[in-house]
């Protein structure tokens, strides 16, 4: 089989490389890409002639995939999958598989990366010490007690409630499958915006969760409540996201991901506000997560082999 991947993946070649043949041995071609592209003549050029793609949040849709009369499997260096063209593909019967699981650790941590940067004010923290400045207006409070909600009881939702109970928060928790976890009560979306402090997100993004959280939403939550996306851009209206920290309807958001890819704009207003923290998606990008996934792209190409 001839496996190209079409982007670097966090870790260095050699050992991706390792990973890979380990599982799956040597007398598969190989080919990989030193950088990363996104336009179309680049995605059919590095896919040529491919049976298996790996590539991680590309876009990745059918202007390219009918240009690519060999491809029958397409690896997916990420856990969602919105980004591929998964109607085309099942109308090829190309299998598309992704890598759940690899990022849980990492986007739970980010998760209360935010929750605590906006609950201790820490970038204000920082900028005040740096400039002379004392803890006068800063002064934040402790999770301990705090109702903290979370949309989405999946694999991320789940670690992000256990870290929240280890705080001493209420952990609530409205899911569309609803299952028993310990240590969280199970209730609808309304009373969970009504009544927590802290609002987490951790939905895919789809048809039914395109813009979950809009402007009607945003008015059931306390004005002393944070919402914090490190799901989808797409899961949350940001024109009205932005209208209500403009406004003081919400105290802050924790924001890693975007209605677009970063880089944003430098006039991206969301990025100005006050009482808001962001990140560039950088909630699954750690060391140890990319050295998982490349187990888990491995173990994904052994398996369909």
């Amino acid at each position: 089989m001839n496996i190209h991947i079409l982007e670097p993946l966090g870790i260095s070649k050699e050992l991706l490389i390792k990973k890979i043949t380990d599982k799956i041995g040597t007398s598969h071609q190989l080919v990989l890409f030193d950088d990363r592209r996104e336009d179309e003549a680049s995605l059919v050029e590095r896919s040529a002639g491919a049976d298996i793609v790996v590539l991680s949040n590309i876009p990745y849709r059918k202007n390219v995939i009918e240009k690519c009369p060999n491809l029958k499997k397409i690896c997916v260096a990420f856990t969602g999958m919105d980004h591929i063209d998964l109607a085309y593909c099942a109308e090829r019967g190309i299998e598309v598989k992704n890598c759940a699981g690899y990022s849980t650790v990492a986007v739970a941590d980010l998760v209360f990366g935010l929750v605590l940067s906006l609950a201790r004010n820490i970038p204000a923290c920082d900028t005040a010490c740096r400039n002379g400045g004392t803890k006068n207006g800063l002064v934040g409070f402790e999770l301990a007690g705090k109702k903290f909600g979370i949309i989405g009881l999946g694999a991320i939702g789940k670690r992000v409630a256990d870290i929240a109970n280890a705080f001493g928060c209420e952990v609530y928790a409205y899911t569309r499958t609803p299952r028993p976890y310990p240590g969280v009560t199970l209730t609808d979306m309304e009373t969970l915006l009504r009544t927590c402090d802290i609002v987490s997100l951790h939905t895919p993004l789809n048809d039914s969760t395109r813009g979950l959280i809009g402007k009607e939403q945003i008015a059931l939550m306390k004005p002393t409540a944070f919402l914090i996306n490190t799901a989808r851009g797409g899961v949350v209206d940001t024109k009205a996201l932005v209208e209500a920290l403009r406004g003081n309807r919400i105290a802050g958001a924790g924001i890693d991901v975007f209605d677009m890819e970063p880089p944003i704009p430098t006039d991206y207003e969301l990025a100005h506000l006050p009482h808001t923290v962001v990140t560039p998606h950088v909630a699954f990008a750690t060391a140890q997560a990319f050295e998982k996934r490349a187990d888990i792209i491995a173990e994904n190409l052994k398996n369909w082999l």
